[in-house]
């Protein structure tokens, strides 16, 4: 008899793919500037450590916040007693609001349609719960987040089905790659749930199009399917074209509210300060849904992953701060902006581009294809584990993300110093460098072997026409 159930020891959760391999590796080698400048430098890990300072002092002039005081008496025992899955409605308030805000308040949410979780991580998988069941489909845009292998598949047993973009329209979504999707879904036997994206996108940090939102829109409501829209990203936009949430689509979408179907009830979004506001070890995510049995069961699932009431009680004084969020927002993009230019510059240094629509997230996608010794993805992976062994900077390769096609990497900008960015640029310049010298010297071995072949059969041949001649 087993002692251990099936789920214990299936080796279906993930973990063995480049994008935790390159983690692992980095946690043995960890790059200081004092204890270990040699090590490994992090840019596999989308974190917002550029506002930080912004968050600190705003607790610092709030110290009763901090400390669980409201009016000047200590609420400790309030917060620490019993807490409704619900949440406190103080926080939800403010939530919905600052969600609101970041979208320049385009849109508007109603905090009675919002369940909080522990993190985004946990709504994506809860919705997966709410929406399939074991061996249904989503489709997923590629190239997507490598966790989603775990979040949405793992414990769940829903099937993740492709669809297949390219670089040759900036990695877009068209019809014909939902349909194509769409179709190997039904060949396998596969009852597709509904379409899942990440709006702004990881890997790629770029903006969905309106273009885009309404062909997905239209996908879903003629298939009569759901759509989760991921925008933990929303309040990274730091370059046009701006950030168009699916809630905007939808407000402007006249034809949805008489079409027979009412299909605001299968649209839901994932939300998280993970990102936006650089706190993912505070754990705070979200669903918003129009669906009422969605919302009733998702809050029922959400105790499996609560957020604490003291996080709750802190962010909603926070983000209740209208003038504090409103700066943050404006420095929080300056920041980002000025940080993505000095990855990009350091990348054209080195005659490394990224993709060019590049315009929001914590990372760019980066082209080195044109450093592959050939085009495949055994290729990647041997440059992949060059730069993260030699030149000892951990970056996500494109296969962890299942990108089509070989030689796309993921490259994180946040999460550094601006000198820890400027030495991992200057570590991969050098490299670009040899390797460039190195092939450039084996071209002319190349080279130089073949005019050394060429005289040889020169050599023959003449030596055998002459002794034709003096046969004849």
């Amino acid at each position: 008899m087993k002692l251990l159930s099936t789920k214990a020891t299936c080796n279906s959760h993930g973990q063995d793919s480049s994008y935790f391999l390159g983690w692992q590796e980095y946690e043995k080698n960890p790059y200081d500037e004092v204890l270990n400048p040699e090590g490994i430098i992090q840019m596999g890990l989308a974190e917002n450590q550029l506002s930080f300072d912004l968050l600190e002092s705003w607790l610092a002039k709030n110290p009763d916040v901090a400390g669980f005081k409201s009016d000047g008496k200590s609420i400790f025992r309030e917060l620490a007693l019993f807490q409704d899955y619900h949440g406190l409605p103080s926080f939800k308030k403010a939530l919905v609001d600052f969600m609101a805000e970041i979208r320049g308040n385009k849109v508007t949410f109603d905090p009675n349609h919002i369940v909080l979780t522990a993190g985004a991580t946990s709504a994506n998988e809860t919705l997966m719960f709410c929406l399939a069941e074991l061996g249904d489909a989503f489709l997923l845009p590629t190239p997507y987040y490598p966790g989603f292998d775990r979040d949405l598949k793992w414990r769940t047993g829903v099937e993740i089905v492709p669809i297949q973009c390219t670089s040759s329209n900036n990695f877009q979504i068209t019809e014909a790659a939902l349909k194509q999707a769409y179709q190997e879904a039904k060949k396998r036997n596969l009852r597709v749930k509904g379409v899942l994206v990440t709006n702004p996108s990881n890997p790629l940090g770029t903006t969905m199009s309106r273009c885009e939102l309404n062909l997905l829109v239209d996908f879903i409501k003629d298939k009569n399917m759901h759509l989760i829209s991921d925008e933990i990203y929303s309040g990274t936009v730091y370059n046009s074209p701006g950030f168009v949430s699916i809630m905007e689509i939808l407000k402007d979408r006249n034809d949805l509210k008489d079409c027979g179907v009412n299909v605001w009830d299968r649209v839901h979004v994932v939300y998280s300060l993970s990102k936006d506001l650089g706190l993912p070890g505070f754990r705070v995510g979200a669903i918003y849904s129009e669906n009422e049995v969605v919302v009733a069961a998702a809050t029922k699932m959400s105790s499996f992953g609560l957020v604490s009431s003291q996080t709750q009680y802190l962010l909603s004084a926070m983000l209740g701060d209208k003038k504090f969020t409103k700066n943050y927002i404006s420095e929080n993009l300056k920041r980002l902006k000025r940080r993505q230019r000095n990855l990009v510059s350091g990348l054209q240094k080195a005659g490394i581009s990224c993709l060019k629509t590049n315009n929001a997230g914590l990372f760019c996608w980066v082209d080195m294809r044109h450093l592959l010794h050939s085009n495949t993805f055994e290729a990647e992976m041997v440059l992949w584990k060059k730069i993260l062994y030699e030149v000892r900077l951990n970056i996500s390769p494109g296969s962890s993300c299942h990108c089509t096609e070989p030689g796309w990497f993921r490259m994180c900008f946040a999460n550094m110093s601006e000198e820890t960015l400027n030495l991992a640029m200057k570590r991969l310049k050098t490299f670009v460098q040899e390797s460039n010298h190195d092939n450039g010297c084996t071209m002319k071995r190349v080279r130089s072997s073949r005019r050394k072949s060429l005289s040889n059969w020169v050599f023959r041949l003449s030596s055998r026409e002459h002794r034709e001649q003096e046969q004849r």
